[in-house]
């Protein structure tokens, strides 16, 4: 069983977080990031299965999900952005804690591969794992999903926001309900190009999109109909220094056995045959 630990985060909140160790000090830790209103224990299998490869993991909770909420929902002032600016660096700081003599690895689920380029210390990272990491962007789903990311973009979140307060994400199947301005963010740079990019020179100031050059792998799947191609496409680009040496794999579930990959899928233990595509990946890394 994991280790539960309490980070401190640079703006005084405190993450929950999940710590697995392997049997002997690792010479890889991975980070997993979570996609939004996902909680850690989604992807407690998958932490598992890396820490018996021999890799030290730390997954965690961004604030205002799972047992990162202190005080009730509608009072908490947790955006995207402070997710990727003080949440996931203060996660990585301690991974790096936990795990001194290691270099970092950042597997991101969803939005956890997009914020990356908000972190003040990413550049500590060797390397990023994208799993349905893509810029959201409404435009490119398929026609017949797309009335359903509108509905949900323009109206739930909205209405749930003026009502309650809290982006009622739950309402559609979307993880847990959010914070009003994760939902917010979330609502505006799915409805632009390029997701964060949509907030650049807004609600997004310093930042390394066009810095940040480490190896990096982009999985989707063929039945994702948020992370399409084109919406992965656009994410990558966004992180201009690392594009173009970007690795791509999209993944076929009847090519794997599966009935089914979609957006949430890689990390259920159901989907454990596509874990090695992970490890080999990271076995590649320095």
């Amino acid at each position: 069983m994991p280790t539960t630990l309490s980070v401190a985060t640079p703006a005084g909140h405190h993450l929950a977080a999940s710590l697995y160790a392997p049997d002997k000090p690792p010479e890889k830790a991975v980070l997993i990031a979570p996609a939004t209103g996902i909680g850690r224990r989604f992807y407690h299998a998958f932490a598992e299965y890396l820490a018996r490869q021999g890799y030290g993991v730390l997954s965690f909770d961004f604030q205002g999900v799972g047992d990162s909420l202190a005080g009730k929902l509608r009072d908490c002032p947790a955006s995207l952005v402070s997710w990727g600016a003080n949440d996931l660096p203060a996660a990585l700081d301690e991974l790096t804690r936990q795990f001194p003599a290691s270099t970092y690895h950042l597997i991101g689920h969803s939005a956890g591969g997009q914020l990356p380029g908000l972190m003040p210390n990413a550049a500590r990272l060797s390397s990023l794992l994208a799993v349905a990491g893509s810029s959201g962007c409404l435009a490119n789903m398929p026609a017949s999903y797309r009335p359903r990311a509108e509905l949900f973009m323009r109206v739930i979140i909205p209405v749930g926001n003026a009502l309650t307060g809290v982006s009622r994400t739950d309402l559609v199947g979307m993880g847990g309900p959010l914070p009003r301005e994760a939902g917010a963010q979330w609502a505006r740079w799915c409805l632009g190009r390029g997701y964060v990019e949509t907030g650049f020179g807004r609600e997004v100031g310093l930042h390394c999109y066009d810095t940040l050059d480490i190896p990096s792998l982009w999985v989707n799947a063929s039945d994702d109909e948020i992370a399409v191609d084109a919406n992965v496409n656009d994410m990558i680009r966004v992180f201009t220094k690392m594009a173009p040496r970007a690795e791509k794999l999209t993944l076929n579930p009847a090519e794997h056995g599966l009935k089914s990959i979609g957006h949430m899928g890689f990390f259920k233990r159901g989907s454990q045959v596509l874990w090695p595509l992970a490890s080999g990946w990271l076995e590649r890394q320095q």
